[in-house]
C-alpha cells in the first residue's frame, strides 16, 4: 500500500526548484524577489495557494 500526501510532494516540488535557483544563481543568495518568481508568487503576501493547488490538483485547492 502507498500512501502520498499530495500537500508534501508540492512542498518537495517546490523545494527542488528553489534549490535548482539557487544553484544557477550568481549572486550569493536568493533574493527576495527572485524566490517570488520562481515560487510563482505575487510577491504581495501570496501564500503559493493558487500554485500548489495547480500542482496537486483539485484535492489540493482551498474551497471557494
Amino acid at each position: 500500500m502507498t500512501v502520498q500526501d499530495p500537500v508534501a510532494l508540492v512542498e518537495i516540488d517546490l523545494t527542488g526548484e528553489l534549490m535548482i535557483a539557487a544553484a544557477a544563481a550568481s549572486e550569493d543568495r536568493l533574493s527576495p524577489d527572485r524566490i517570488d518568481e520562481v515560487l510563482e508568487v505575487d510577491g504581495e503576501g501570496g501564500d503559493g495557494t493558487d500554485r500548489a493547488c495547480h500542482r496537486s490538483g483539485p484535492a489540493g485547492c482551498p474551497p471557494g
